[in-house]
């Protein structure tokens, strides 16, 4: 059995781990505050813009190359977002077995899969497996910004009207509250308008009439609509990203705490009754040799 001294010495070195895992869950808390303030104000433009845009592409007949995508898609780009550090309980974790399963279920039905990682986590993990990626992308939760997002809208949209490839998904994980964060895969390109328009029923009518006149025309509103939607898009891809991140390190590190209190009262439990156990046999070595001495 473990000696007094080195008892103590556990017992303080679970304590130490507690105060590092209280003090990092109360610094992702504040961090959660401000990103979850940043994805709910972002969320209402987001989807504003995509509605409008289908609405007037729906309504005015417009075509253009990023709204419909081939038939059956037989080149794909996966952009996979994670987290650059750890301690964040399943949030990459999760990431990465979906993105392994469906390399091994879909490699042979698709002629290209390429990858795009934003994340240490993700692109370490893959590349111990041998998968090489298209680009990697570091440092995103501190230096998140909509010229970042821009970046990566413009490669896909860029790459995807070149011909290189029929679908751009990303996955990521999408902010819900501070205990729930839900794998997501979205289709960035080609976009289905008709999951985004304003539905024609009896009480509801479209925004925009067919008779009515644009100025600039339909093709140019979209135009300009798209290269802004995308880089949105990202954008609040990557924002719902960092608020899960923090919101999931929070919860680790509450549970980090918790447990290490669970620990030290187990721990102070089995030191009090090693003592105890210590002190009752010097007792009873004690009155054996005084015992000893008065008999004789």
């Amino acid at each position: 059995m473990a000696s007094l001294r080195d008892m103590r010495a556990k017992i303080q070195s679970v304590k130490n781990t507690q105060q590092i895992t209280r003090a990092m869950r109360m610094v992702s808390a504040a961090k959660l505050r401000r990103a979850q303030d940043q994805i709910v104000n972002m969320r209402p433009y987001a989807n504003k813009i995509l509605q409008i845009m289908s609405d007037i592409a729906s309504t005015q007949r417009v075509e253009h190359q990023l709204l419909s995508g081939a038939a059956d898609s037989k080149k794909i780009l996966m952009v996979i977002l994670t987290s650059d550090r750890g301690l964040c309980g399943g949030f990459n974790s999760n990431i990465n077995r979906f993105t392994e399963k469906f390399i091994k279920e879909n490699t042979s039905k698709y002629e290209k899969i390429d990858y795009v990682f934003i994340g240490r986590k993700g692109a370490d993990y893959f590349k111990r497996r041998g998968i090489q990626p298209k680009k990697v992308m570091l440092n995103l939760a501190r230096e998140i910004s909509y010229s970042l997002a821009a970046e990566v809208a413009n490669m896909c949209m860029t790459e995807f009207m070149n011909g290189d490839y029929d679908e751009i998904r990303l996955v990521y994980n999408e902010f819900k509250s501070a205990i729930s964060q839900n794998l997501t895969v979205e289709t960035l390109l080609p976009i289905d308008i008709s999951k985004h328009a304003t539905k024609n029923e009896e009480d509801v009518k479209f925004p925009f009439s067919k008779d009515l006149i644009f100025e600039p025309t339909p093709e140019a509103m979209i135009e300009e609509l798209l290269a802004q939607h995308f880089s949105v898009q990202v954008y609040r891809c990557m924002s719902e990203s960092v608020a899960a991140e923090h919101a999931a390190r929070m919860t680790a590190m509450e549970n980090a705490t918790k447990n290490a209190k669970e620990m030290i009262g187990k721990l102070t439990l089995i030191y009090n009754n090693v003592r105890q156990a210590s002190i009752t046999r010097e007792l009873i070595e004690i009155c054996s040799g005084a015992e000893a001495v008065s008999s004789s």
